[in-house]
């Protein structure tokens, strides 16, 4: 079992029956013959250094209308709001037991250890009950009624997954901002898909989606890589970024390098046929020039003087080259094992869209 997916539990063992009745809540909404019921959200913020900024993040979540609604006519109901505390250096943990104290809809979510954004935000997905799933950054840069737009979004488009797509320069300084747009780039080489230069932390995805992928996604996964394998397509929604509330980063330069590191590990093997592609150009020069050194030796072109020099590069490119592709050969396979490791799935069963949160809209 996860972290995370344990909560508060019944007189069964099993799940508390206000838990049960969250999760069975979409149904009903599922099944409205109107198709005017409302979108239910649970909203996941991992929680770091969210001692001076997480309050007022929540009682802006807290403060939404009941009567929440969206530009396109959509009801909007925010069932819960999980706190994940991933174990920062300041006093989260109080903040949130407060906060769990004061507001219903806050459920905290208590991690072991410091496990990292993307890991705690896959606890809080594992825990959460209701049909669409947000999440968001402790830090307040997030405006939480920007998920009532990227609902329309995924309403319009048909997206199981939509990403805050900033309208604006993020407001995590020029050298931050320049190596998230240099690692996005790579990243895109490397996948050979561009849906890397939208991730976001700040997203809404179906609730099943992100279910699921907290329930397989392995240890060292990137959340966005694990979200692309199995859904069907993701959009993007204007999205217009606030500052950070003055709170430092919890991001040190070793840390974004370890963040952009697990983002290439997790991207698929493209690195891996690159070794092998570069093995056979060195192989391939190398039989060239041997080709050529035979060629002047036959025809006595060659200088007496460079035949050993000439041999000895021909010997180490064909060498080096034969390395290089038997390497590569093997890293493909090391990649297969990696991705069965990760647990990426061959399948994933989900409902009707049509029946789903997707196929119910106004009119």
């Amino acid at each position: 079992m996860r972290v995370g997916d344990s909560g508060p539990a019944g007189k069964d063992g099993g799940p508390s029956s206000s838990h049960r009745m969250l999760r069975s809540r979409p149904v009903a909404a599922m099944n409205d013959p109107e198709g005017a019921a409302p979108h239910h959200l649970s909203v996941v913020i991992p929680v770091y250094r969210g001692e001076q900024t997480l309050a007022n993040v929540v009682q802006e979540i807290v403060g939404l209308p009941a009567d929440w609604m969206t530009a396109a006519g959509e009801r909007l109901v925010v069932d819960e709001i999980l706190l994940v505390w991933d174990r920062g250096p300041d006093r989260s943990d109080d903040v949130i037991r407060r906060l769990a104290a004061e507001h219903g809809q806050v459920r905290a979510i208590w991690l072991s250890r410091n496990f990292g954004q993307h890991a705690a935000t896959l606890a809080g997905m594992a825990s959460s009950g209701a049909e669409w799933i947000v999440t968001l950054d402790e830090d307040g840069q997030h405006d939480i009624r920007a998920a009532a737009d990227m609902l329309d979004v995924a309403l319009a488009q048909g997206a199981a997954v939509v990403y805050a797509q900033p309208t604006n320069t993020p407001p995590h300084g020029a050298f931050r901002n320049a190596a998230s747009r240099l690692a996005k780039q790579v990243v895109s080489w490397i996948t050979g898909s561009d849906a890397s230069r939208d991730y976001q932390s700040f997203r809404l995805m179906l609730g099943e989606v992100g279910r699921s992928v907290a329930a397989y996604a392995g240890s060292g996964v990137y959340l966005d890589v694990a979200l692309g394998w199995v859904a069907p397509r993701a959009a993007v929604c204007p999205v217009t970024l606030r500052d950070e509330g003055g709170r430092p980063s919890g991001y040190t330069v070793r840390a974004l390098l370890s963040h952009f590191w697990r983002l290439v590990i997790s991207s698929g093997t493209r690195t891996l046929r690159a070794v092998s592609f570069l093995g056979l150009i060195v192989a391939v020069v190398g039989a060239i020039g041997a080709l050529v050194l035979i060629i002047g030796v036959v025809t006595g072109l060659a200088d007496p003087g460079v035949r050993g020099w000439a041999s000895t590069m021909v010997a180490i490119l064909l060498t080096s080259g034969a390395a290089l592709f038997s390497l590569g050969v093997i890293a493909e396979y090391v990649g297969a094992v990696v991705n069965m490791a990760m647990g990426k799935p061959l399948y994933l069963v989900g409902s009707d869209p049509q029946d789903g949160p997707l196929g119910r809209r106004r009119g």
